[in-house]
């Protein structure tokens, strides 16, 4: 829309009359010449009293021609315009310095006996008033505005408003608002949006006021404190310490209970701006786990039970709650090594203490031997090592068979045939170590079932260096081979001189699980005070894309590969070319707690995203509005392949209310089959109250068996949400209105925009035509130039 005034273009009615009046100005101009060609005026004088005669014939003249204005005006009742207001529980604040909060000043300018605006916009157009919050809604009048709304879906709205009046003539939307939006207004699509005009309620913000503006939670593998939990709060007018606390919810606690202080912070606050505090938390069991966040001025918790007592604009965005998955668990791992070692026992034992971590061990004791050869008793044919026990067993440990034991297994036909030898039998575990095994102790299917265990599946692998591990195992030419992090073949035969320090990377000192101290300072001691390690399988160069997290380093400055990762397929590989790490568990009891830290770390970094057959996540549904929640749920089969044509069901519960409570509110939500993914199956939920939920995904197959479970859960704050930011986002409304052709509109100047508003482009507009020369302006003009010019001739005393 073009924001000035459009001006009328002058026409001529008579266009065969333009001869005649050019002549008729010449024919002016000569007599004007022959007449002051002896008068004793001076240049100067003569010049402007022949211009004035001049202009008075011209404008007879044009009167010839019958000029007339012609151009555009608003057609009236034939465009819309729409008139849109917020009506969220954001409006319900006062800013410094004003009198009244938004709401009521919001509601004395749209009041219909006030608004004279209203009725100038009602002689030209169709006005069609709206009013939204979480959703859009028709309003006869104002006078049904409760302000009661918990979200302000500014962008969904606006995109309602498009959409209903698509192909229609909408000349624009004055949007009456804060601009505190609580859905992505800022990104929507504005193609074929009429022109917006925002008017801007809110000047400074709040005199006082305390806001979490976001929380973020990042898990790591890191064992001391594997949560960070980062809140954004903004302060305005206060001078002194702010106060952020994490507080543990209970989940089977009423609403009303105790919550369990986890960390409190402190930072002065000057003025207006923003802090930022940092707490690093450890969940007390694993699974899902609910933290409240909230910030105060120092000394003022008690706000939160007497909220009357407070001086803050509102307590509504002083608290959120953040949801932690730490993992259901427990995740299995299979350890296979070619022969009893240290390596395992410290393994085995620091997995132990971790309730989430299960290690099932194969273990071989003694190798295969060639099938034809000289048994130690005549006729004998089973090995020598289980003589004695039952005769069951004798067939099966053969002399051409290896002595496997089974440590840890689920049942006694857990790994009965040794190594799995089928998709389903591998992929039940999360992760395989292999430690000091060389190549040939698998068949060719199961080193491809390896290589897909990690790439189709997305488990975790790790191979442990050792005498028969990486290219002294022969597996550079072997699937195994091509999806480790470095490169086996041509390895040089040189062996490091002397012994070998352990030491971070830049890349390792980046990964928590990498780490055990949560200082360098600390990390640094710690690494130059580990034993010395001998073991080393050296490799010819590291693969593109692969991470080395840590390095050994001789007595000679030369550096090696001690530990690479990288991402393969859908899994991850490590390779610990050290081959005596359990070296360190021989020391003092710190350096044995480090080892089996260590190891927990390694392990929970290896399994940690690794899929589960069922899968429940959670999201905000942008085409519900903020608070709609998208629940998703893959199902996979026993390959890890999509699986079709199960039943899901979703049942989300309210978190932190009686069981009593809990049972009524239970819902169960069928979810459907996505008709574009295999395996995925969708379901909302829109919560009606603010708080923490659970949602579990429950899947049965064609026979009704249960496949899994999956759990996910997430926090509804709209009050939070909606009160992040009390300063008006001006901001935004400007975006919005450059982007449509409109412009910001000051609240005093609505009658001022509705009396301009019909003489600018509108998609229906009307001609208007009126003469020109038919007015006595026209004839004055001529006259006063006649008198002016004759008035000074008389001035000057001439004739």
């Amino acid at each position: 829309m073009i924001p000035e005034m459009f001006f009328a273009a002058l026409t001529v009615s008579v266009p065969g009359s333009l001869l005649p009046a050019a002549l008729v100005v010449l024919a002016g101009l000569a007599l004007l010449v022959w007449g002051y060609r002896g008068t004793t005026m001076r240049p100067g004088e003569r010049f402007i009293c022949g211009a004035l005669k001049l202009l008075g014939v011209a404008a007879l003249a044009a009167c010839l021609i019958e000029p007339l204005w012609t151009g555009q005006r608003v057609k009236p009742g034939a465009n819309y315009f729409a008139i849109l207001a917020d009506n969220s529980q954001g409006m319900c604040v006062k800013d410094a310095r004003a009198d009244l909060p938004r709401n009521e000043l919001l509601a004395q300018m749209l009041a219909s006996e006030r608004s004279t605006w209203q009725r100038s916009l009602e002689e030209f157009f169709q006005v069609r008033r709206y009013q939204f919050d979480s959703r859009l809604q028709p309003a006869r009048d104002f006078s049904g505005l409760t302000f009661e709304g918990r979200a302000s879906n500014l962008g969904g709205s606006l995109r309602s408003i498009i959409d209903r009046f698509r192909g229609q003539p909408l000349a624009g939307v004055l949007l009456f608002t804060d601009g505190n939006a609580t859905d992505s207004a800022g990104r929507i699509d504005l193609a074929g949006a009429p022109p917006i005009f925002p008017v801007v309620l809110g000047a400074d913000g709040p005199s006082h006021d305390i806001a979490i503006a976001n929380v973020g939670v990042n898990q790591t593998a890191f064992e001391d404190a594997p949560v960070t939990i980062q809140a954004d709060v903004s302060a305005f007018g206060y001078s002194k310490d702010v106060t952020a606390q994490v507080l543990q919810i209970n989940p089977s606690a009423p609403p009303d209970a105790d919550e369990t202080l986890v960390a409190e912070q402190h930072q002065l606050a000057r003025g207006s701006g923003q802090l930022s505090f940092r707490f690093q938390v450890r969940p007390e069991r694993s699974g899902i786990s609910f933290y409240r966040v909230r910030a105060f001025a120092r000394g003022t918790a008690d706000q939160f039970k007497n909220p009357r007592e407070t001086d803050e604009a509102t307590l509504a965005n002083n608290s959120r709650i953040a949801a932690v998955d730490r993992g259901g668990g427990p995740y299995r791992i299979l350890y296979v090594s070619g022969r009893p070692n240290w390596e395992f026992k410290f393994l085995r034992r620091s997995l132990e203490e971790d309730n989430q971590l299960d290690l099932v061990g194969l273990i071989r004791i003694a190798r295969r031997e060639p099938k034809f050869e000289f048994r130690g008793r005549p006729g004998e044919a089973s090995n020598p090592l289980f003589r004695g026990f039952d005769k069951k067993n004798e067939e099966t440990e053969r002399y051409d068979q290896p002595v496997l034991v089974r440590l840890n297994t689920r049942d006694e036909l857990e790994l009965s045939g040794g190594f799995p030898k089928t998709a389903e039998e591998l992929f039940g575990y999360h992760a395989v170590i292999i430690d000091d095994l060389e190549s040939q102790f698998f068949t060719a299917d199961q080193l491809l079932l390896l290589q897909r265990f990690v790439s189709e599946r997305g488990g975790g692998f790790l191979m442990l260096g050792g005498q028969d591990s990486f290219h002294e195992g022969n597996y550079h030419r072997t699937p195994v081979g091509d999806m480790l992090p470095v490169y086996l073949d041509q390895v040089p035969d040189d062996r490091p001189p002397g012994p070998l320090r352990l030491s971070l990377t830049r890349e390792g000192w980046l990964q928590p699980w990498a780490r055990l101290r949560t200082t360098e300072g600390q990390e640094r001691q710690r690494l130059n005070e580990l034993p010395e390690f001998e073991v080393l399988n050296k490799v010819r160069a590291i693969k593109p894309g692969a991470t080395v997290a840590a390095i050994a380093s001789d007595n000679r400055g030369g550096q090696f590969p001690a530990l690479v990762v990288q991402r393969f397929g859908h899994g991850r590989t490590a390779a610990v070319l050290l081959g005596d790490l359990w070296v360190s568990g021989l020391a003092q009891e710190e350096m044995q707690r480090d080892l089996g830290k260590t190891w927990r770390q390694t392990i929970r970094w290896l399994v940690a995203d690794v899929p589960q057959r069922v899968e429940l996540q959670t999201e905000p549904k942008g085409d519900e509005g903020a608070s709609a929640i998208a629940l998703s749920v893959r199902v996979r089969d026993k390959q890890f392949q999509p699986m079709n044509n199960a039943s899901v069901t979703v049942t989300v519960r309210p978190v932190g209310q009686s069981r009593s409570a809990v049972e009524t509110n239970v819902i169960r939500i069928p979810a459907e089959a996505s008709a574009t993914e295999p395996g995925f199956y969708e379901a909302a939920y829109v919560p009606r109250d603010a708080g923490a939920f659970l949602a579990e995904a429950i899947t049965l197959d064609e026979a009704g068996a249960e496949i899994g479970r999956a759990d996910a859960a997430w926090s509804s704050d709209p009050a939070a949400e909606e009160f992040r930011s009390l300063k008006p986002n001006r901001a935004l409304l400007e975006q919005l209105a450059k982007s449509t052709g409109g412009r910001i509109i000051d609240a005093a100047d609505l009658e001022k925009f509705a009396a301009r508003l019909p003489r600018e482009k509108v998609p229906i507009m009307e001609t208007w035509t009126t003469p020109a020369w038919h007015r006595a302006s026209v004839f004055l003009f001529a006259l006063a130039c006649f008198a002016a010019e004759w008035g000074l001739r008389r001035w000057r005393g001439l004739a």
